[in-house]
């Protein structure tokens, strides 16, 4: 055993187990029956990323028993300047958590930063632990300086822009640290399998938060083994995203970089900019250095969970897209723009997939920003069109449909639901989609089902989906080569240039 004065307390629960037998305490069900979790129970948290998402998420964290956020860490101290699809939806949250009407009363905007998540956190324990909360949540700039001082952080939940889920993920996993974070794993396909490896290697708890237990899904899967829709032949997504803005040129101008908001720390690996407040905050999504665009901010929660129930484990093995073009004036003439630094406003994108364990080779099709796959023939012989947001599976006998991310599934045409059981009708409003699936996961020492180490399909797909918009070209991708075999020039869009010190 580590010299008892350096002891952490994540070395000692890792180590009682084997001496428990010989030390008299009172034990924890004791505790627990007095309707307390035990200190020694709770999972200590640290939570990277203090903007609206972070924040938005953190109540049900402050509220769970078995979880104790200790320490935050953010790049931004504490602005009033963050985007948000609700001027107040945030606060009220954090109003009702607290039980406080008076939060945020006099501020100008919405807020965000580490300083909002410390008083956020430290104002809850103070209220709800039983010794006032005198423990104060720390609070770091730096997560790497969060990772070298806090000795007993179980886990690390990752609520930063997608271009530094990687070397955060990383950087915990050298240290043990069990891993829970916000989609995409990392917004480039290279770095993506480097963190699914270190996984897998490393034997921590993983979790992406985009999995969830859907029925629907295994109701679509039980369609398909009963032969109802045929051989699957395709998958089409499609989402009303994106909500933020889109940009199709880098900003002009310099500006200001705000007090408190430390740029060089918030770009990470990505190389120098100057700073622009386009690209922070939640419009970061849009850009191909910052975020992974729609079909990763959406198509997670849609694919992976269907992927996961369906087996579909092999990556696909090419892809093609389209996305909408821009002109712009210029001395009178308008001129096209090439836009090779953001996202499209809207997109189409075609994976093929080779062979599945249970499943022949297929196509999937992802849309955004509006785009949609025309109604079939048995939506426009009932006068009905496609929703504005929805999943369907097209097979050779038939097709299912079902919401976003398969809400209520119908076969179509809709009149064979009259024959089938009352009991595949889903009404996907009264299933209860909470799920502490990683904190059991990380407290029983057993992966979840939303494990990094199971992502490596989704993730590879969505990243891939940005290097065929990128090169605007179809590119085959050998998955294990990891490289694109018909234009080398894309290969350049599986990884990064790498600023000094941050080389993953």
């Amino acid at each position: 055993m580590k010299n008892p004065e350096k002891l952490s307390r994540r070395d000692f629960v890792g180590t009682a187990a084997s001496i428990a037998a010989s030390i008299s305490i009172v034990p924890s069900h004791v505790i627990a029956g007095l309707g307390k979790v035990p200190p020694s129970d709770q999972i200590t948290l640290a939570n990277i990323g203090c903007g609206t998402q972070g924040l938005r998420e953190m109540g049900e964290l402050l509220q769970n028993p078995k979880v104790r956020i200790v320490s935050v860490c953010d790049v931004n101290k504490y602005s009033e300047d963050y985007i948000d699809w609700s001027p107040y939806g945030i606060r009220d949250n954090i109003r009702s958590v607290l039980g406080d009407d008076n939060w945020w009363h006099n501020t100008k905007g919405i807020p965000g930063g580490r300083d909002v998540g410390k008083a956020y956190i430290d104002r809850f324990y103070q209220k709800n632990s039983p010794s006032g909360g005198k423990n104060s949540c720390t609070s770091y700039e730096d997560f790497r300086e969060l990772f070298a001082k806090e000795n007993d952080i179980d886990a690390v939940k990752i609520m930063t822009p997608d271009h530094t889920h990687a070397s955060i993920a990383l950087a915990a996993m050298d240290r043990g640290i069990h891993v829970v974070t916000h989609k995409p794993i990392s917004n480039r396909l290279l770095e993506g399998r480097k963190v699914i490896e270190k996984a897998k290697s490393s034997g921590v708890i993983t979790h992406l938060l985009a999995w969830s237990d859907r029925p629907e899904y295994r109701q679509i899967k039980a369609w398909i083994d009963e032969g109802l829709i045929g051989e699957l032949k395709e998958i089409h997504n499609w989402s009303y995203r994106p909500v933020w803005q889109q940009w199709t040129k880098r900003p002009s101008g310099s500006e200001t970089i705000p007090e408190g908001f430390n740029w060089d720390l918030w770009l990470g690996p990505v190389p120098e900019m100057e700073y622009h407040k386009n690209y922070t905050h939640n419009v970061f999504r849009g850009w191909y250095d910052f975020g992974g665009g729609s079909v990763a901010d959406m198509g997670h929660y849609s694919l992976f969970p269907l992927f996961e129930t369906l087996g579909i484990s092999n990556s696909p093995i090419s892809a093609k897209a389209y996305g909408t073009t821009t002109r712009e004036e210029v001395n009178g003439v308008y001129q096209w723009v090439k836009n090779d630094v953001a996202f499209p406003a809207s997109c189409m994108i075609k994976w093929k997939f080779p062979q599945q364990a249970s499943l022949s080779p297929f196509d999937l099709f992802w849309y955004d920003g509006g785009m949609k796959p025309f109604a079939p023939l048995e939506l426009e012989m009932e006068g009905k069109d496609t929703p504005d947001e929805g999943l369907m599976l097209v097979g050779t006998k038939g097709k299912i449909l079902g919401g976003f991310r398969g809400e209520n599934p119908v076969l179509l045409p809709e009149t064979k639901m009259t024959s089938r059981p009352s009991s595949e009708r889903i009404d996907s409003s009264k299933i209860d989609r909470s799920s502490t699936t990683w904190v059991h996961a990380i407290q029983s020492g057993t992966q979840t089902p939303g494990s990094f180490t199971r992502a490596q399909t989704i993730t590879d797909t969505v990243n891939l989906g940005a290097v065929t918009l990128r090169s605007g070209k179809k590119v085959d991708f050998d998955p294990s080569a990891l490289n694109i075999t018909n234009d080398n020039e894309a290969n350049k869009f599986l990884t990064r240039d790498y600023r000094k010190g941050w080389q993953i």
